[in-house]
C-alpha cells in the first residue's frame, strides 16, 4: 500500500462518489461504470488511489475483483477529525466560560 493521504484521495469529486458507492455496497469496476458517468479504465485509476490511501480493500471473486469500504481506514479518519473536533469544543467551552463568546447579546466577532 502506497502512503496516500486519504483527505487528498478523497478530494476528487469523482473519486468521492466511487468511494460513496462502495462504501453502500462492494462492487466491481463494471458495476461501478454502469450508473457512474466514468470509464472502467478511469475507475480502476480511483480504485487504485483510494486503495493505496488504505480507504478500499479488494477480494478476488473468480475473474473479477470486488471493492470495498476498508473500516480501518474510515476509523483513522474518523479518529483524526474526532481529535479536532474535541480540541475545538474544549477551546469553545473555555472562551464560554470567560465570557467573551457573547457581549451585549450579540456574537463575538
Amino acid at each position: 500500500m502506497a502512503n496516500i493521504d486519504p483527505f487528498v484521495a478523497l478530494a476528487d469529486p469523482t473519486r468521492r462518489r466511487v468511494f460513496e458507492a462502495i462504501a453502500k455496497h462492494p462492487y466491481a469496476v463494471g458495476e461501478l461504470s454502469n450508473f457512474l458517468p466514468v470509464s472502467r479504465p478511469a475507475i480502476s485509476q480511483h480504485l487504485k488511489v483510494l486503495s493505496d490511501a488504505g480507504l478500499v480493500i479488494c477480494r478476488p471473486e473468480g475473474t473479477r475483483r470486488i471493492y470495498s469500504a476498508r473500516p480501518e481506514g474510515l476509523a483513522e479518519i474518523r479518529a483524526w477529525l474526532d481529535k479536532y473536533w474535541s480540541e475545538l469544543l474544549e477551546s469553545f467551552s473555555s472562551e464560554v466560560d470567560r465570557g467573551s463568546v457573547i457581549k451585549n447579546d450579540r456574537p463575538y466577532r
